[in-house]
């Protein structure tokens, strides 16, 4: 090594030249066998694929692009339209017609009333001389300015309305005070209660109506003996009306009529 620095040089013997030219050579071999035997095992057959990995996609057609726009129709140039001129006046032109026109007729200055007996017309069975303010045609007993002939088949009239339901009478107490009042008849005492002992008070009510006067009565709270006597009194009273909007009203009031032994 430090002789072929030196010198430049090496000195090589025989047994340096066999292990090159061997080396070489297998290398040559090597080489060569790298290179040519791929092209000795070439076939023009593609290795087969396995089924399950074959796909076909086929492209589908690209549509056909949308036709032109039509062309834009262009406007038609208006016609100019002609100046008016002025014309002259023109005259109307008179009809004239074959046949003549008649004559106008004049209105008589008087008309003559048809001939009667009185004034107006004569009717069968009517007025003679007519009524004032009738009319042709007229009915005897009529009225003026009625319809000729009348009315046929004239409606009945409608029936009168039914008459207001009576108003139940008003019962007294609280805001409505218990008119005065003014005929008073006291209770024969009955000489079987007398002579019986019999005493105490008897309740009535009494309706009274829209005269004063009562109506009706009813005991409330007997006492034997005593209640027909306080029955025949209590009906002999009399008491002002009872006045209600300025109407007199039937009212309903309570009675007490007692009997007592001296």
């Amino acid at each position: 090594m430090f002789d072929l620095i030196v010198t430049g040089s090496r000195k090589t013997g025989r047994r340096g030249v066999a292990p090159l030219v061997v080396s070489s050579a297998v290398h040559v071999i090597v080489i060569g066998g790298m290179v040519v035997l791929p092209l000795l095992l070439a076939t023009n057959r593609l290795p087969i694929a396995p089924e399950g990995t074959l796909t076909f996609v086929r492209v589908a057609a690209l549509p056909p692009p949308p036709p032109a726009p039509p062309p834009p129709i262009a406007a038609k140039p208006e016609a100019p339209r002609p100046a008016r001129t002025s014309r002259p006046n023109q005259r109307p032109t008179e009809v004239v017609s074959a046949r003549p026109l008649p004559a106008p007729v004049e209105a008589p200055a008087s008309i003559e009333a048809p001939p009667s007996d009185g004034e107006g017309f004569d009717v069968p069975d009517g007025v003679p001389g007519g009524v004032a303010g009738g009319v042709v045609g007229g009915v005897v007993g009529g009225v003026i300015g009625g319809v000729v002939g009348g009315l046929p088949d004239d409606p009945p009239p409608p029936p009168p309305p039914p008459p207001p339901a009576p108003r139940a009478p008003v019962r007294t107490g609280g805001q409505i005070q218990v008119p005065a009042l003014t005929k008073r008849v006291a209770p024969t005492y009955p000489p079987i209660a007398a002579s019986a002992r019999i005493h105490g008070v008897v309740i009535l009510e009494a309706t009274v109506g829209r005269d004063g006067r009562v109506e009706e009565v009813r005991v409330v709270r007997s006492v034997g003996l005593l209640d027909q006597a306080a029955l025949e009194a209590v009906r002999q009273w009399e008491y002002a009306p009872l006045l209600l909007n300025g109407q007199a009203e039937r009212f309903i009031l309570t009675v007490t009529v007692s009997f007592g032994l001296s």
